[in-house]
């Protein structure tokens, strides 16, 4: 994209040269860029209608087989034609078999570098290269518009041109390892309002941008969006789907459902080609929510009509203490079905001819031949990934993601002396805040999760480092003189009708004790507490499911539920974000009891892993939190410095859940050399920010971020990440979610939500409004110090700009610097056109030594200098544009003229 320098690009290929070097999983050759249209016109000809049905709508994979992926095509055996596995993402792939756990996507988004973000996106292909999968779900493109998106988090940021380039290069990456790529969501998927409007000029240069940016890139296909757009729902609209995305982008692949986003046959008729994921089971919490449409066999109607909630919210990883009223993604608003017309009747009454559904399996079966597939270069069996040089990726990623907010008196890099008299503060100090929160990602790898406090401990030799955790998320076994029934000591445990007691409830492969595979257990008796008080009961479990009730009440379940497509299997991520330290799954509930006697039960299953159950129920006591909490005070007052580790899973938005406000408060009261390290996905208040000396954003860094976080505060590593959204002082001050302003929020008007913002999102928003924000788009400190001169602006070849422009590093130690280009509005504005105040254009990430100095090259493509005129429906290029370079939006050191 743009003039990358030499030496990264050096390290680049050095990398990615080594992260291909595995056997099973070498990157296979490039997709062809057409597909034999010759050879697909006659197997199309020799196919039934019942088979290329088949390459349009999802089906049942051999449970022998099935790898617990989120979809499956069946293919035509008959004439060769291969199944697809689809797999959840992003990032990385969820299927049965764990597989590791990368940088969150918003971090790749933040090291504005898309040699990070392809080196990533080959870290997935090979990954479902091991895995067996043929179609990764990613990446996901959508904006950041509304941080309380439910699904914000996986974004690459508030900026179209960040996102297209980064998302591009993602699939580029992906796809070179011979596996396809399906960008999401198509399109208005950026908050969790289900009815959306946007008008066609910002449709095009803001929503819909992102996704031409991977049809450019060769994306194998797309999938289109739950939501409603300008009235229509997003995988039956014409408009988006027909007109936009294969007529004016000339996107070639297939559109696949959102998974349970049709709800009428005839959506095939305006731009849909496959229905996502086929027939759902009926003990499926997803039974009532999805129906499938491409059926050529009779309904045998009866839709459920109850929704499953307990399932559902222990699949979404229900309540946790911090989060007493967390919020999440509402499923009850989820657009249900009505109609019953299936694909067999369509066809017989003529509603959808046999010639469209031609078209659609010809999409499918194009990129089929496209990828090889066709010819067997497709792997379904599952094999050793290649921990090593995938964890290569992940830690250089973490790492360049890390985004320097703050560093006064040169706080950070840490010191000798500060590394002689350390505390290190929270859970995340503990233990790698891998992935943050489960989803549509991998679950990570738990052996290759070494904590911050272990990697500064080995690399900082001969430091003295403290650890306090203040917030236990392991807890301790409820002990036995607590536990009873029938006023006997001990739990009774029935298996098969057979009953036995057991003491404790606390079978793990760490003490031994685990139990045997696929067994059906109960627990039953008395929890007796001492005192009334909050307690923090943990139900931690892998290879089994399980359901934790007290006093007759469910309190929580894990989210590992049959039939969810999302693996199937208990992982250790995934009800907690934090696994237990010995890599369990840690269902953890508040639970407010009385002091006296609680009947308790606990149910567990075998999660079809085959693997021994692990069971345990541990707990933290009002008394015991208290003491931890004293103990990471005490900690913090007798060190020389204090790094406080603070986390969030983006619930509730903007607020960092818990009592970790106070936390940082209490810690700089005690200790003037507080260091905040932030592991959140979105921006947060930080009402502590003035009363601390340095704060580091590492994101949710993946398997690899203890060793990346220690790098960055011991120096090794000079941050130079930079922020992919705006940082605001509050909530209110978005777009979204400006009270004068109720059309924009998820609730909309008369449940209409209107982007009436139109261009101005993110820091448009600010600049056009004059709003200051705490941070801005584009922002990020490093250990050095950089200037900017020598600004030069041409015409390019293609009509774009070439800018020229000389960066130096005035500090005292090498560095990355990530020049960015914006383009002020042009003087003279078109009527009934909006322009933004600046637009970012262009932008790189360079590295320079100590006192070097470089000519940067950056390219602004034409369609930068271009708006989409609604009236002539195409797009126009502007007049003369300002254009200034610097470091942040909000830091433009240089400007000159484009004509």
């Amino acid at each position: 994209m743009q003039g990358t320098s030499t030496r990264r690009a050096i390290v680049f290929l050095s990398l990615l040269s080594f992260a291909m070097m595995g056997s099973e999983c070498r990157a296979q050759a490039v997709p062809a860029e057409k597909a034999d249209e010759a050879r697909i016109d006659k197997l199309l000809g020799q196919m039934s209608i019942e088979e290329k049905m088949n390459l349009i709508r999802g089906g049942i994979e051999d449970s022998t087989v099935y790898q617990g992926q989120a979809g499956y095509l069946p293919g035509v055996p008959r004439l060769h034609v291969p199944s697809l596995r689809f797999a959840d993402g992003p990032p990385g792939l969820l299927t049965r078999v764990p597989a590791q756990a990368e940088t969150a996507t918003m971090g790749v988004a933040a090291t504005f570098s898309v040699q990070d973000a392809e080196a990533n996106g080959a870290v997935i292909g090979r990954e479902a290269r091991s895995l067996g999968i043929d179609v990764v779900l990613q990446p996901f493109v959508n904006i950041d518009r509304d941080i309380t998106f439910a699904r914000g988090y996986n974004t690459f940021g508030e900026d179209p041109f960040l996102t297209g380039q980064m998302g591009a290069a993602e699939i580029r990456g992906a796809q070179a390892q011979g596996v396809m790529a399906q960008v999401k969501h198509y399109v208005g998927y950026d908050t969790d309002s289900y009815n959306v409007f946007i008008d066609q000029q910002t449709l095009h240069e803001v929503y819909a941008a992102p996704f031409e940016e991977a049809v450019k890139a060769g994306v194998s296909s797309a999938m289109c969006s739950y939501n409603r757009l300008n009235g229509p729902f997003a995988c039956d609209n014409a408009d988006s789907q027909k007109t936009i995305l294969k007529g004016e982008m000339g996107f070639k692949g297939f559109i696949t459902s959102d998974w349970g986003a049709v709800h009428n046959v005839r959506f095939i008729n305006d731009g849909l080609d496959m229905e996502m994921p086929g027939t759902i089971p009926v003990d499926s919490p997803f039974a009532a929510m999805m129906h499938t449409y491409f059926e050529t066999k009779p309904n045998a109607g009866g839709m459920p009509t109850k929704l499953n909630e307990a399932m559902l919210a222990g699949m979404l990883g229900g309540t946790i203490p911090e989060e007493p009223n967390a919020g999440g993604m509402d499923f009850s608003a989820f657009p249900r079905d009505t109609d019953k017309l299936t694909m067999g009747e369509a066809l017989k009454d003529g509603t959808v001819s046999e010639a469209t559904v031609t078209a659609a399996a010809r999409r499918v079966l194009y990129e089929i031949d496209r990828f090889g597939y066709l010819d067997g270069k497709q792997k379904h069996n599952v094999t050793p990934q290649d921990i090593e040089a995938n964890a290569a990726v992940i830690r250089k990623t973490a790492a360049d993601a890390a985004v320097l907010l703050k560093n006064d008196g040169a706080v950070l890099p840490l010191k000798a002396e500060d590394l002689g008299s350390l505390a290190l503060i929270g859970p995340g100090a503990a233990q790698v805040d891998a992935i943050g929160t489960f989803g549509e990602r991998s679950p990570g790898l738990t052996e290759r999760q070494v904590s911050p406090y272990a990697a500064l401990s080995k690399t900082a030799g001969g430091s003295h480092v403290t650890l306090a955790v203040n917030d236990d998320m392991t807890g301790t076994p409820v002990g036995a003189a607590m536990l009873s029934h029938d006023g006997k000591p001990g739990l009774l445990r029935t298996v098969a009708g057979k009953m036995s007691v057991d003491k404790e409830l606390n079978f793990t492969k760490s003490n031994g004790k685990a139990l045997p595979a696929n067994g059906t257990v109960k627990w039953t008796g008395t929890l007796t507490v001492p005192t009334d008080g909050d307690y923090w009961l943990y139900l931690q479990v892998m290879a089994a499911r399980g359901i934790l009730s007290v006093d007759g009440k469910e309190i929580g379940r894990t989210g590992a539920t049959k039939g969810t497509v999302h693996g199937d299997i208990q992982h250790a991520s995934q009800d907690n974000g934090f696994p237990t330290t010995d890599g369990l799954d840690n269902v953890r509930r508040s639970v407010k009891l009385t002091a006296g006697a609680h009947a308790i039960a606990i149910d567990a299953s075998g999660d079809t892993s085959n693997n021994p159950e692990q069971i345990r129920l541990n707990w933290m006591t009002p008394e015991a939190r208290e003491q931890a909490h004293q103990a990471a005070i005490d900690a913090a007052k007798k060190a020389h410095t204090a790094v406080v580790f603070v986390w969030s899973r983006g619930k509730p938005p903007y607020w960092l859940p818990g009592d970790q406000d106070k936390l940082v408060e209490e810690i700089a009261a005690v200790n003037p050399n507080t260091v905040v390290v932030l592991n959140v996905s979105q921006p947060v208040a930080m009402p502590w920010l003035d009363k601390v000396k340095g704060v580091v954003q590492m994101w949710w860094p993946g398997d690899e971020g203890g060793w990346a976080t220690a790098d960055v505060l011991t120096g090794k590593v000079n941050p130079a990440g930079r922020l992919p959204f705006t940082w605001a002082k509050k909530l209110e001050d978005y777009a979204a979610n400006d009270p004068a302003h109720p059309e924009r929020a998820t609730k909309g008007i008369e449940g209409k939500t209107t982007f009436s913002e139109g261009v101005d999102i993110g820091y448009r928003w600010f600049d056009a409004q004059k709003i200051e924000p705490l941070f801005p788009f584009g922002y990020g400190l490093s250990y050095s110090s950089f200037d900017y001169s020598g600004l030069k602006v041409t015409t390019a070849a293609d009509m774009g700009l070439d800018v020229a422009v000389t960066v130096k590093n005035t500090g005292g130690v090498a560095g990355d610097e990530v020049a960015q280009v914006y383009l002020d509005a042009p003087m003279e504005k078109p009527e009934g056109v909006q322009f933004a105040p600046k637009t970012l254009a262009a932008f790189d990430r360079v590295t320079l030594g100590a006192g070097e100095s470089r000519e940067v090259m950056l390219h602004v493509k034409p369609r930068s200098l271009e708006y989409w005129s609604t009236g002539d429906k195409k797009w126009v290029r502007s007049a003369d544009r300002k254009v200034e370079v610097g470091g942040s939006s909000a830091d433009l050191k240089v400007s000159g003229e484009a004509k």
